[in-house]
């Protein structure tokens, strides 16, 4: 005969084992090498223009790599300016955009390079007369979080 601490045994048992699976389940896997095609990438339109995104994910080296492709409109920007704690390359594919650091603007074109350092101040604008497309690719380190928010 089952007692009312065998059913509470019991039922703690199997509450602590989909618990388990639940977190087993929502563990992200770390990513491998790839390759991606660009027309296999979904695109979005955005209010500035359109995004692909290409991964998010754990390395084995890194907490998360992310990249995303941006195409702007002419005289749009993605965001205001802003600065996070995640570092950022930014490649420029075409177009002319105006990269401001730390209060400093530069018009750079295609080919171009820009890094953008953790929690340095940064925005991005298309300043020509075409869409502009750039790679983002940003990455977070081992150990290193964002700041608590400021309430």
């Amino acid at each position: 005969m089952l007692t009312r601490r065998d059913l509470f045994v019991a039922s703690t048992a199997i509450l602590a084992t989909f618990a388990a699976v639940q977190l087993c389940s929502s563990e992200t896997r770390v990513m491998k090498s790839t390759a991606v095609d660009w027309n296999a990438m979904e695109t979005k339109q955005t209010k500035y223009g359109m995004s692909r995104k290409v991964f998010q994910s754990p390395t084995p080296t890194l907490d998360e790599l992310e990249c995303h492709i941006t195409t702007l409109n002419p005289g749009e920007s993605p965001h205001a300016a802003h600065h996070h704690v995640d570092e950022e390359l930014i490649l420029i594919k075409e177009g002319t955009v105006e990269s401001t650091l730390n209060g400093v603007s530069r018009q750079v074109g295609p080919g171009s390079v820009i890094f953008q350092a953790s929690d340095e101040m940064h925005g991005l604008r298309n300043v020509g007369q075409t869409p502009a497309t750039y790679f983002v690719v940003k990455w977070k380190t081992p150990g290193k979080q964002s700041p608590p928010a400021k309430q």
